[in-house]
């Protein structure tokens, strides 16, 4: 059994109220990429979504600016060109694409149509621009739910809360068009979301690269007229340690039995540091009820960014990380 430094150190301070306990590293030490296929190489890859009726997966170029898709005979195309950077994508219940545009140009979540035409569903809240869209899912109502953070400069920020501090939120639109804000202050940095099978849970990545900021995958009650709980929240991963601070959760998806599949991880440091990590890149599986971590995907690129099960029966996960969209059947 492979144990990194890092592992080894962890492994040392079990014991620390912010480290993960012995059995969730072993997971991560022990994680198998046996299976783990390259599906397409292109720029930088992100957003997967699972197209049932072409049995295609369509996922984000964003260096390039378009969205791509990978048909079942293995052939690659390009979808939509230019895709107003887009990143995260999701499919709704007529088959029609919704994308997180998070451009510094557009910031707007659009639908495109069956005949190829772009509907901007929405591109401000209330007169404000938004940050930056980033991912989104869809629910059996048609309701589309999706994460607006801000990465890298925070110049030009828009929506504010009563006390002038930025808001990084979570909004739903519903399918006459209104937008609603259903978390503000309550998640730092937003950036995956997912919906358990049953709708009576919302699930929110809490990524802020800030030294300080969350790396922690939250659980919020989802109502049956799709507004949020706030006082439900309840965590069920972190990934900052007194060691440091990992890469967080970026995107997910929710798996064939129910539990959670999410990116997250750095494999090489960009820059040389003297503390060592933790978490690797690849897709962490999550207990939704709070048991913690089950299971671990090493992705040996950085950085893994999201994923998405498909295939023929639904038990393929895709997953996007640098610039290659990887596959690998789950039993």
């Amino acid at each position: 059994m492979k144990v990194t430094v890092a592992l080894a150190v962890a492994l040392a301070i079990s014991s620390s109220a912010h480290a993960q306990s012995e059995r969730e590293l072993q997971i991560i030490a022990d994680g198998d990429r046996s299976g783990l296929k390259i599906e397409a190489n292109v720029a930088f890859t992100e957003g997967p979504a699972w197209h049932q009726p072409t049995n295609s997966v369509y996922f984000t170029d964003t260096t390039n600016h378009r969205i791509m898709r990978r048909d079942a005979s293995g052939s690659l195309s390009v979808y939509r060109t230019p895709s107003g950077d887009a990143n995260g994508l999701a499919f709704d219940q007529q088959l029609r694409l919704i994308a997180c545009e998070g451009g510094r140009d557009s910031r707007r979540v659009t639908r495109t149509e069956l005949d190829g035409t772009i509907t901007i569903l929405t591109s401000d809240f209330n007169g404000k621009k938004y940050n930056s869209p980033n991912d989104v899912t869809v629910d059996s109502q048609g309701r589309i739910y999706f994460t607006d953070p801000r990465y890298g400069q925070q110049d030009g920020m828009e929506i504010f809360a009563a006390d002038g501090s930025p808001i990084e939120g979570v909004y739903r639109i519903d399918p006459d068009g209104a937008v609603t804000q259903i978390l503000a202050s309550e998640v730092h940095r937003p950036n995956g979301i997912a919906i358990s099978a049953d709708e009576k849970f919302l699930f929110v990545a809490d990524n802020d690269n800030r030294k300080r900021g969350n790396r922690k995958l939250w659980r919020f009650d989802l109502k049956a007229d799709g507004s949020v709980d706030p006082v439900s929240q309840k965590e069920l991963f972190d990934w900052r340690t007194e060691l440091g601070v990992d890469r967080g959760p970026d995107g997910m998806c929710v798996g064939p039995q129910g539990n959670l599949y999410v990116t997250a991880g750095l494999n090489f440091d960009a820059q040389p540091t003297e503390v060592p990590r933790i978490y690797e890149a690849g897709v962490y599986v999550i207990d939704p009820s709070g048991k913690g971590l089950l299971n671990f995907i090493p992705i040996p690129q950085d950085v893994v960014t999201n994923c998405t099960f498909g295939g023929d029966d639904g038990k393929t996960l895709f997953v996007t990380a640098g610039h290659t969209l990887y596959s690998i059947h789950i039993q």
